[in-house]
């Protein structure tokens, strides 16, 4: 039997800003769900392009040769090998489609790498 799901149900399970949490599988690629709020980091993707659809809030994705601001119900997709810096001014909730396997910092590594998942 198949079961709807709900994303602003997903999104009250957990806080933290920049920990993305694994909402569903899709056929090798990770449906994910992430608050932000401030800045990230630069980073780029070798071999992922990587979906931001903006469900509450407003993101700017920060590109080397400018930005691109996204609002609610809209999305932008960062080629493999672009780097970007995704930033939120406020909260914003956001979700992901990504291959499975993709790190969050990418390139960057460091302390705001998340290198297990938590499933919600």
């Amino acid at each position: 039997m198949l079961e709807k799901e709900s994303l602003a149900e997903k999104f009250s399970k957990f806080a933290g800003y920049w920990s993305p949490r694994i909402a569903a599988e899709v056929s090798g690629f990770h449906v994910k769900l992430v608050k932000l709020k401030g800045e990230f980091v630069w980073h780029h993707h070798e071999r992922e392009e990587e979906l931001f659809l903006v469900v509450k809030g407003e993101m700017i994705m920060r590109l080397r040769d400018g930005e691109v601001r996204v609002g609610e119900g809209e999305f932008i997709v960062v080629p493999r090998g672009v780097e970007h810096m995704p930033v939120a001014e406020g909260e914003a909730h956001v979700l992901l489609f990504e291959p499975a396997g993709t790190v969050n910092t990418g390139s960057a590594g460091g302390e705001r790498t998340v290198e297990r998942l938590e499933r919600i």
